[in-house]
């Protein structure tokens, strides 16, 4: 019914030197140091005689044992995903999928369901082998139908990686090198895609699905996946080895504080303090660098949030994943190919007081809607979180006045950094430790200011102590041994004093 037609060794580096010539004799390079030796048979007896130059028996294992003392750099690890694939099955492949797409109809296939569109694909791909007799074992064969459906209903290559919960990040630089971060490390897979030309068909079905596109025109863009994974897509020419795609996993189980707990991010003491630091509407900024779990701690930040507030988020790639019934989400647009019709984030931030906010989550701040963002938590906006992109609480506050500079905001840097002081309560810096683990390092309170200067005092440190054998970060969370925060007025305004007092005097212990 859909067809058109019926049927149709690598080497290592050898210790060489004086001793070792002459127990090796047959060697063709030392020939002629051989020679030499060789017409005094008797010389082997007072040679034992001569092992008074012990010193460079000595000073030799010395100098061969130096280069041990430095750490061997860690190589690249390959991960398997699924069999691997032999040149020969890939050829077999592009045969079978060019045919199928000669064979099928599929502006009918995209009316059907995902299910019965795989089985009328399985049925056609089957008798085209059986016409081509294609010799394949039958796992081969199931092997294949799985790739031909990945690749004409899904993301291809991609379907294997996108189903796995433990992968972080997704990295494609071109149709042959595939990378995944699992556990805080990056590995290369196997997987590969059949040229650069399936890679860009799949990189325009992603952004397609938002109402982006991606082509020499415009060959940077940002999407997101159904399960709110954030995508970006840099195609050639800009891209000079094929296109590249990253693609920002998140888990089908949403993370909680107490996950955090349990992966030594954070102490549950740690945790109760940014519990009440949610629940006591604390304006709160979370500053990382890049892959050091700020929208994750966002989101765990969120769930403290009661769920009679109305929220409104503003993002570029709608990527944040509140619980609440009464959420808003809004994504802003880049321009169209006649350079109309953008949406920046700072439209969106300037419109949510407009629309009745009693908390504001900005998904990343990176511009002059900084300046929008505070007037919005010095207004009445109580609770409002965002994240930026800094290496610790006092950077954070640097750049967020940095970025109202940019903003072309004629004002005195007093001002800025009084506005600032007044609108930031917390700043909770999260990072990726070396071994791939991820730390809650600060939880830093904004005291005031003080002449022209930011105060701020530190409530929690996270201390680095060393790391065991198999190169792990060791360290603990410890209390400054603040006992009374700025904020405790709000806590107790909200009940929640008592509470704050035990976390403190708990942590301090």
């Amino acid at each position: 019914m859909f067809g058109k037609r019926s049927g149709g060794q690598s080497g290592g580096f050898g210790q060489s030197g004086p001793k070792a010539a002459p127990a090796r004799p047959p060697e063709p390079a030392d020939t002629g140091v051989a020679t030499k030796a060789r017409p005094q048979p008797a010389a082997p007896r007072p040679k034992p005689a001569t092992p008074k130059p012990q010193p460079e028996p000595v000073s030799k294992p010395v100098a061969a044992a130096e280069p041990s003392k430095a750490k061997p750099r860690p190589k690249a690890v390959v991960e398997t995903v699924g069999a691997e694939r032999s040149r020969e099955y890939y050829e077999i492949k592009t045969t079978i999928f060019n045919a199928l797409i000669d064979t099928i109809d599929l502006s009918q296939l995209s009316r059907l369901d995902t299910e019965t569109a795989s089985d009328e694909i399985r049925d056609i791909v089957t008798e085209i082998i059986s016409i081509k007799n294609v010799a394949m074992s039958i796992a081969e064969q199931e092997q294949l139908l799985q790739d031909i459906c990945n690749d004409v209903l899904g993301y291809g290559p991609l379907e294997p990686l996108l189903a796995r919960d433990d992968i972080a990040d997704i990295m494609v630089n071109g149709a042959g090198d595939v990378f995944i971060e699992v556990g805080g490390r990056v590995k290369k897979t196997n997987i590969r895609f059949r040229d650069n030309g399936q890679l860009m068909n799949i990189c325009q079905r992603i952004v397609s699905q938002v109402g982006r596109r991606v082509d020499e025109s415009s060959p940077i863009c940002d999407a997101r996946l159904a399960d709110g994974s954030r995508v970006n897509v840099i195609a050639p020419p800009l891209s000079l080895d094929g296109p590249t795609l990253t693609i920002r996993k998140f888990k089908k189980d949403k993370l909680r504080m107490k996950d955090l707990v349990g992966f030594g991010s954070i102490t549950t003491e740690g945790a109760r303090v940014l519990e009440i630091i949610s629940e006591s509407r604390c304006n709160v900024l979370i500053s990382g660098g890049t892959g050091s779990g700020k929208t994750t701690l966002l989101n765990c930040m969120t769930g403290f949030i009661g769920e009679d507030e109305r929220i409104i988020t503003c993002e570029d790639a709608a990527e944040l994943q509140l619980q609440q019934p009464h959420v808003v989400r809004l994504e802003t647009r880049p321009p169209n190919l006649e350079g109309q019709g953008q949406v920046t984030m700072r439209d969106l931030v300037k419109n949510c007081l407009r629309m009745r906010p009693e908390r504001i989550i900005v998904g990343e701040v990176r511009g002059p809607e900084a300046f929008d963002l505070l007037q919005a938590m010095n207004t009445g906006h109580d609770g409002s979180m965002g994240t930026l992109h800094s290496n610790s609480p006092r950077e954070a506050l640097s750049r967020l006045e940095s970025m109202i500079t940019m903003g072309g905001y004629n004002l005195p840097s007093k001002t800025i950094r009084e506005m600032v002081a007044g609108s930031i309560d917390v700043v909770i810096q999260a990072a990726r430790m070396r071994d791939g683990s991820r730390k809650i390092t600060h939880i830093t309170e904004v005291l005031g200011m003080e002449g022209d200067v930011i105060v701020t005092q530190d409530l929690f440190l996270y201390e680095m102590t060393g790391e065991d054998a198999d190169g792990n970060i060791l360290g603990r969370h410890v209390s400054t041994g603040i006992a009374r925060p700025k904020f405790w007025d709000r806590a107790r305004y909200y009940g929640l004093d008592r509470d704050l007092a035990e976390a403190l005097d708990a942590s301090e212990a």
